[in-house]
């Protein structure tokens, strides 16, 4: 007899859920299509976080460094990672700069520029960097950096470097920072 009552709950129980599954399959079959929308474009976003302005951390030549005038790689470090496109060199009030290149190269270290001049003997140099109201030097968060200056003399002394490589060693550079970069697709070409 408990056995005879157990199976007929079983029965119900069973009843039950072939309710339950026809109904549930009866409702995912009369659910409507999912709405497909066209795709949408997104610009990519990178969120950097807030940082105090860049400063110059060292210098090539350092401040106040009496060096022999010739080819000079005056490299400028600064304590942050740096855009590469930004850059703001200039003669500083009361001096002159030395003719150097329009535009400095950001070496592998993405913190120091490097950039190509020539000095001549018994002068007196005064650079500022970022002495402009805008643009300039900026970190990767697009944080423009401190202004600051830097004033160098040369000696009278003709023994300076005459070449890149000699400046490049006087610098403590490597080869791989070479200050000049070719231009991919420029390379000489013979004339026609």
């Amino acid at each position: 007899m408990l056995l005879s009552s157990f199976g007929g709950k079983l029965s119900c129980m069973r009843l039950a859920l072939i309710v339950c599954l026809s109904s549930c399959a009866a409702l995912a079959q009369a659910a409507p299509a999912p709405l497909k929308l066209p795709p949408t474009d997104v610009s990519p976003v990178t969120i950097y976080p807030t940082s105090a302005p860049p400063k110059v951390v060292a210098t090539f030549p350092a401040a106040g460094q009496a060096l022999a005038g010739g080819v000079l790689i005056l490299t400028i470090t600064f304590d942050q990672q740096m855009t590469p496109g930004g850059f703001d060199v200039a003669a500083a009030a009361g001096g002159e700069a030395p003719p150097c290149l329009k535009t400095p190269r950001l070496l592998d270290d993405g913190k120091t520029f490097a950039l190509l001049c020539t000095t001549d003997g018994g002068k007196a140099y005064r650079l500022a960097f970022n002495g402009g109201a805008q643009g300039g030097f900026a970190n990767i968060g697009d944080r423009r950096a401190e202004p600051s200056t830097l004033a160098f003399t040369t000696t009278t002394d003709s023994s300076g470097p005459r070449s890149v490589q000699d400046a490049m060693k006087q610098a403590n550079l490597k080869t791989f920072d070479m200050p000049v970069q070719e231009t991919p697709g420029l390379g000489s070409k013979a004339a026609p």
